[in-house]
């Protein structure tokens, strides 16, 4: 099977890499192990400014985010730009809330927000009245918040649904398949599966926690690393929740989908149970969580939790990795930094653009795979 791309990965990141390399006229063939992709348990938060629970389990990571700022804040209009193409997807775009229960998580959002404000980010500081009025069902305990006007929400469910109709609709399929390894010769790159043989003149690698190992040997050590995480959502609430929710020091994510759905989620563990089973949710997990989500919104406290699960995200250094590998230039990387879900489809672009020859890879010299060069 040779094609002029093979993109591994069927996650946001890899469907629309697809998408646009066929959009170009390029002949794709686009494979998936299907095994734990964060895309398909992700619980659609648009993140763009800084989240805490990342600044606190990763402070060696936190310079990368805060430099790529202003790529959170394109990802997230690049995402009204797909909706308004491919969607509806239920996007709202109100913004982010980030709560403060004490003056120290108060004075720490307060520098939060001028370091964003330097890169770009539209955000502001909220007392209790102001929040009243744009929240009313907060929390009594809550004293202030930062607002980020930036961030918003999205079902997933239907995003990925509607971007696979589109893959179809151009023949696109994905094939399951794990690549254990790739090569790189004079004419191409051929790709070795479990099940078959792959060559195409370029590879693209966008398969999030995976892409560390596979690329392993072309002379880079990408430190990729599966983060199981837990997730949970509850039976329809009367309350009206247009807003993200964080929080500046607990882990807690916490969003209302269209039918009135309350997604509740932020980094709470779950145990990786390898590759071929989801991850296990924990019990401490799954009652920690739901209760710090009614003690931030005491309405949604009777709720019954109609379904708990469990999803990986990837880390590595904070940064996204987009371009070439120095040792081997038919192979593009597209892989999103923190918040994967929300930078997928602009990384997707990029690296798109990229194996495309349409992209200036000097204007992404920070992002290159370089910097992982053994």
């Amino acid at each position: 099977m040779h094609s002029d791309v093979l993109v591994v990965g069927a996650g946001i990141t890899g469907m629309m890499a697809a998408l646009h390399l066929a959009d170009a006229g390029a002949r794709v063939t686009l494979v998936d192990a299907g095994e734990n992709a964060g895309t398909w348990a992700n619980a659609g938060s648009l993140h763009v400014q800084m989240q805490s629970r990342f600044m606190r389990l990763y402070p060696d990571q936190v310079p990368a985010v805060e430099a790529s700022l202003p790529l959170y804040k394109a990802a997230a209009e690049e995402w009204v730009r797909l909706d308004a193409f491919y969607g509806p997807f239920e996007l709202v775009r109100k913004g982010g809330l980030m709560l403060a229960e004490g003056t120290v998580q108060l004075r720490f959002l307060e520098d939060k927000a001028k370091r964003e404000t330097a890169r770009g980010l539209t955000v502001e500081m909220l007392d209790r009245p102001a929040l009243d009025r744009i929240a009313p069902w907060l929390g009594p305990q809550i004293v202030g918040a930062e607002l980020c006007h930036d961030e918003g929400k999205l079902n997933p469910l239907i995003a990925n649904a509607r971007l696979l109709a589109e893959l179809g609709r151009r023949g696109i399929v994905t094939i399951r398949d794990r690549i254990l390894g790739i090569e790189q010769g004079s004419d191409g790159v051929t790709a070795q599966g479990q099940s078959g043989t792959y060559q195409a003149d370029q590879a693209l690698i966008a398969s999030a926690w995976g892409a560390g190992d596979m690329v392993r040997g072309l002379g880079v050590t990408i430190p990729t690393r599966a983060e199981p995480l837990h997730m949970n959502i509850t039976e329809a609430a009367a309350v009206s929740i247009g807003h993200l929710i964080q929080h500046a020091e607990r882990s807690i994510t916490l969003k209302q989908l269209g039918q009135g759905q309350i997604v509740i989620g932020g980094g709470w563990p779950a145990r990786d149970r390898g590759r071929i089973m989801p991850p296990e949710v924990l019990a401490a997990s799954f009652l920690g969580n739901v209760a710090l989500a009614a003690r931030l919104v005491p309405q949604i406290g009777g709720l019954r939790v109609i379904r708990t699960w469990a999803g990986m995200n990837t880390t590595a250094d904070g940064g996204s990795t987009i371009g070439r590998l120095p040792q081997a230039s038919r192979v593009v990387m597209a892989l999103p930094g923190d918040a994967g879900y929300t930078l997928g489809p602009l990384v997707a672009r990029m690296a798109a653009g990229v194996a495309l020859g349409t992209a200036p890879e000097a204007d992404m010299g920070r992002f290159a795979p370089a910097r992982f060069a053994a």
